[in-house]
């Protein structure tokens, strides 16, 4: 048995290693729902982010309160009252947000605190640090409806918190803020969450929530025939907010993304959407590769996208080198004219990073990856994983249940990122008739959930 456990456990930790160390010394906003803890999760998402934070990553935690709020306030026979999805703060809901609020913290902190043997948090010393980081300002009177206690964020104390996180604690943020005049304001979570992490800078936001991520098709509810896209670029994201209806309550679509969108587009490289159903919810789209929810991904620093005739000189200068030594097989000029539709690219101040290409075979529901080639100059840096995902979405979005590759010297990059080997057999009729046994490629595949 232990044997076959050193067998699994080798392979999986030598794989979360490159995760490891591309999140240290790296600063996440991690926003957890209200109703994530009043479903009992709090427990298990203290312990996750003690590790990560035991990993290095800087940890600045947001909780929501929701439903806490609304209970408070049913309890005393006073009706939860919301405009456009923002709550009415009147003073029984504030007396009641701010008994929430306490309570919450006293829960997360002692969440943090544990350290019973046998369990993650043994050996775990978190310190977690609150304080008035927030300064805040009135929505007032909107379109006839007065907010009351409601508020917006009105500045970040990115300073106190930098040297809080610095000094190796956790930041916990409540959803309020105060006025220079000392009133308290209710806060929406997202909207201190999306604030904090555009102040910081960071690079994650974070949602642990109640929807699992964002569809492939999203109109349609998850299932197996529509899974999750686990990567969606920033423009993609506009485009279906566009679509979409406003959001008045957590479960809408767009309820979360907009806030996603809006730090991406304000300079939060990626923000996340993450169910609190599943357990290690974190974990999973932290340190691996294919992640558990939806992630919203700005890529104006470097255009992944797909490519025109105008690359077709960038994509001969970047794979030319990789045909001299054998890696590639040789493609002309004419050849790559020719399928330059199937081509994905990585393009920086107009030179050409990185590139794939994918043929498709309809009748056995597949596609090769042909030509993946990343410039010596940005190896190492993750480009060739954002060209294969790139490919696994244009896949999934066809309907295809596998993609596969032919390699002689990158077998083992490939196999990391899921792919199996197969026998050449397996190949599609027409590209088994093309296969050059003398060349030696290995064929690996990967199946798209």
């Amino acid at each position: 048995m232990s044997l076959v456990f050193n067998f699994t456990f080798v392979p999986w930790f030598r794989s979360v290693a490159p995760y490891i160390h591309m999140h240290r010394g790296k600063t996440f906003v991690v926003a957890i729902s209200g109703e994530a803890i009043h479903a009992g999760k709090l427990q298990s998402l203290a312990q996750d982010l003690a590790l990560i934070q035991s990993m290095g990553v800087k940890i600045v935690l947001v909780h929501g309160f929701r439903p806490q709020v609304n209970e408070q306030l049913l309890a005393k026979g006073h009706q939860p009252q919301y405009a456009n999805g923002t709550r009415i703060t009147d003073d029984v809901a504030l007396d009641c947000a701010q008994e929430a609020a306490g309570q919450l913290r006293y829960e997360i902190e002692a969440a943090f605190s544990q350290g019973l043997p046998n369990t993650p948090m043994a050996g775990a010393t978190v310190r977690v640090i609150s304080g008035n980081f927030i300064t805040a300002r009135p929505i007032g009177i909107v379109d006839g409806v007065d907010y009351k206690s409601s508020g917006l964020v009105r500045k970040v104390d990115v300073q106190g918190i930098k040297q809080t996180l610095n000094a190796g604690s956790m930041v916990l943020l409540s959803p309020f803020g105060f006025s220079p005049t000392g009133e308290a304001f209710n806060l929406a979570m997202e909207e201190v969450a999306t604030s904090v992490a555009t102040a910081l800078q960071a690079d994650k936001l974070i949602f642990v929530c109640e929807v699992p991520g964002i569809a492939l098709n999203p109109m349609a509810p998850v299932s197996e025939d529509n899974p999750i896209d686990t990567e969606l670029p920033l423009d993609s994201a506009e485009k279906l907010l566009a679509q979409l209806p406003p959001a008045n309550r957590p479960e809408d679509l767009a309820f979360y993304l907009q806030h996603c969108v809006k730090a991406c587009k304000a300079g939060v490289e990626r923000s996340h959407i993450l169910p609190f159903a599943v357990d290690g919810a974190l974990l999973l789209e932290v340190y691996m590769h294919d992640g558990i929810g939806t992630m919203i991904v700005d890529e104006k620093l470097e255009s992944l996208r797909e490519a025109s005739n105008e690359d077709v000189g960038g994509i001969l200068q970047l794979i030319e080198p990789f045909e001299k030594d054998g890696t590639l097989v040789k493609r002309s000029r004419t050849e790559i004219e020719r399928d330059i539709g199937q081509y994905t690219v990585i393009e920086h101040d107009g030179v050409i990073f990185a590139c794939a290409a994918m043929y498709v075979f309809d009748n056995e529901k597949t596609a090769e990856l042909a030509a993946l080639t990343v410039s010596p100059q940005s190896q190492n840096q993750g480009d060739g994983e954002k060209v294969l995902k790139r490919i696994e979405q244009r896949a999934k979005a066809l309907g295809l249940q596998s993609i596969f590759v032919l390699t002689t010297r990158t077998m083992h990059w490939f196999i990391k990122r899921g792919f199996i080997p197969v026998e050449p057999d397996w190949l599609p009729a027409s590209k088994r008739k093309a296969y050059n046994p003398e060349r030696g490629s290995r064929v690996l595949v990967k199946k798209l959930s």
